[in-house]
């Protein structure tokens, strides 16, 4: 079999006939000699908005295809290559192995172990799937909320209420993004998240390969404990000997994945508490920012093709004159903003997209790096900055979501009516100035970078643009000190993921579940007890 790369085929004629008609062209073949075509990547060229092409890498099977070898770096042997866990380590592991949380890397370190014979044990603290659903409906609607099942906690994680981006930038030579990929393929989701150039699952679909996540961990001997919360450890010398959840039932453990994702602050308190080393780390914080999904789409794509094209997306950066970085994050298309909240008297948002993206209006996390030098550095004082943001922003909304048009933020004043923008929220929200937040020179730094923005992209910067507050957890403010072998200061804990400070996103998440999984496995072989 070949892969052959850099075929580029106009978006209006995009068919299987016009790519293997493409393909014959390159390699100056007959359509006969074709024997099989499969899409390995597909990627969009839209720089010019009059001509958009899509640009394909094929895996191909053809006549005689050795001739086609050493010719040019387009047209190379294809080598399938599989996941592989390693080989098990040779020290008994005398207990199950147990995962705090059953977000993306939890599910992936649950899923390789189940299936290499681990019979892992998770506890999560929230509900499962279909009944944190409803519990999440209920609080958009009533403002009522549960504490341990929320946007940010329950089975899934807070990706699942997101837009189920699978784009990464990190690098992985172990086939594991693949593996990642094939599992949720397996369970559920679209297979042309294989080749997409941006990969979105989406939230209804999410919803439902979480699901078959768990039923093929339970078939694999894996088994859940829901409404379950990690409260106090018992470490003897230096290694952990057994976990306390809900305050009361004792559970020994030799091996503990923590994949508490990024807001469980009551846990990172125990944990330090506990004397498990951790150290502050930078995160960005802003606002979310609506624009009409229309004019994303007709900037992006031009209007030839803007009704033609999945929904738009942008992924912009910007260096402010005082050394801020400052970026669009979590951007999801034909979106929701949401109330994401998971504390009592304090409010966040993020953004959500069903699988269709057939909102209205494009969303995205408008935010601003900071630094321990901007909250302090005590290992947990990022948290108590991102509780006084939040506070701030139950208090402005009276409990709903506080919003601005952009044109008032930039003067300063309070919004008293929407422009040519639709509101498009999964909550209630109130009209608010929202330029208390931040000082002056970080609203002011985030002021400049949206007025570049509307350089990149026309009518970004419009002033009925609508924002919302508190962009605050993208990612976790602290991370947990582990060894190459992926373990803390306390031997048997094994932090990862996300809130651990490891990963960003659901893909890195569950890629770093399976490294973690893989470092159990090369230390350890497990057989139940009878």
């Amino acid at each position: 079999m070949l892969k052959v790369r850099q075929v580029k085929i106009d978006v209006l004629k995009d068919t299987e006939e016009e790519r293997k008609k493409a393909i014959c062209n390159k390699l100056k073949i007959d359509i006969k000699d074709f024997l099989s075509l499969e899409i390995s990547k597909q990627s969009i060229d839209a720089r010019d908005k009059n001509n958009i092409f899509y640009v394909y890498e094929f895996i191909i099977s053809i006549k005689n295809e050795d001739r086609f070898l050493n010719k040019t770096n387009d047209i190379v042997k294809y080598n399938e290559e599989k996941y592989v866990f390693p080989l098990k380590g040779e020290k008994k592991l005398n207990n199950r192995p147990i995962i705090v949380g059953s977000g993306p890397a939890g599910l992936f370190a649950a899923f390789t172990l189940a299936e290499n014979g681990y019979k892992p044990l998770i506890i999560e603290r929230g509900e499962m799937v279909d009944k944190r659903v409803e519990s999440v409906n209920c609080f958009w609607q009533t403002g009522k909320l549960n504490p341990n099942s929320n946007v940010q906690f329950g089975e899934g994680g807070a990706g699942t209420f997101s837009d189920g981006k699978l784009n990464t930038l990190i690098k992985d030579t172990g086939n594991r993004w693949q593996k990642v990929f094939e599992t949720f393929i397996k369970c559920g989701a679209p297979k042309e998240i294989m080749y997409s150039y941006k990969p979105h699952i989406g939230t209804d679909i999410l919803i439902n390969v979480i699901k078959n996540m768990r039923d093929e961990i339970i078939k694999m001997g894996g088994s859940f404990l829901y409404e379950t919360c990690l409260t106090n450890l018992v470490i003897e010398d230096n290694k952990l000997k057994f976990i306390e959840v809900n305050n009361k039932d004792i559970i020994p453990c030799d091996a503990l994945i923590l994949t508490i994702g990024h807001s469980a602050r009551d846990t990172f308190k125990m944990l330090y508490d506990n004397k498990i080393e951790m150290a502050a780390k930078p995160f960005a914080v802003g606002f979310r920012i609506q624009h009409s999904q229309k004019m994303i789409d007709e900037s992006q794509y031009g209007q030839k093709y803007a009704n033609i094209l999945n929904k738009a997306s942008y992924k912009l950066t910007y260096q402010s004159k005082n050394n801020r970085g400052i970026y669009s994050f979590c951007m999801c298309p034909g979106g929701f903003v949401v109330n994401a909240s998971s504390e009592e008297g304090m409010l966040a948002v993020n953004g959500m997209s069903n699988h269709e993206r057939n909102t209205e209006n494009a969303n995205s996390a408008i935010v601003i790096t900071i630094t321990p030098k901007d909250f302090g550095n005590h290992p947990l004082d990022g948290i108590k900055y991102q509780r006084s943001l939040e506070k701030k922003a139950y208090q402005k909304g009276n409990g709903n979501i506080p919003i601005q048009l952009l044109g008032d933020f930039k003067q300063n004043r309070n919004s008293i009516k929407f422009g040519n923008i639709n509101p498009v929220f999964k909550g209630n929200y109130n009209l608010a100035n929202l330029r208390c937040f931040f000082t002056d020179e970080i609203n002011n730094d985030l002021i400049e970078a949206i007025n570049y923005f509307g350089k990149k992209i026309k009518n970004f910067d419009t002033n009925d643009a609508i924002l919302a507050a508190i962009e605050s957890r993208t990612s976790s403010p602290v991370r947990i000190i582990r060894n190459e072998e992926m373990e803390s200061n306390i031997a048997g804990i094994y932090p990862c993921g996300e809130g651990a400070g490891y990963a960003g996103g659901i893909t890195s998440a569950a890629i770093d579940g399976i490294k973690v999984a893989e470092a159990i496995g090369k230390k350890y072989f497990y057989t139940q007890k009878k």
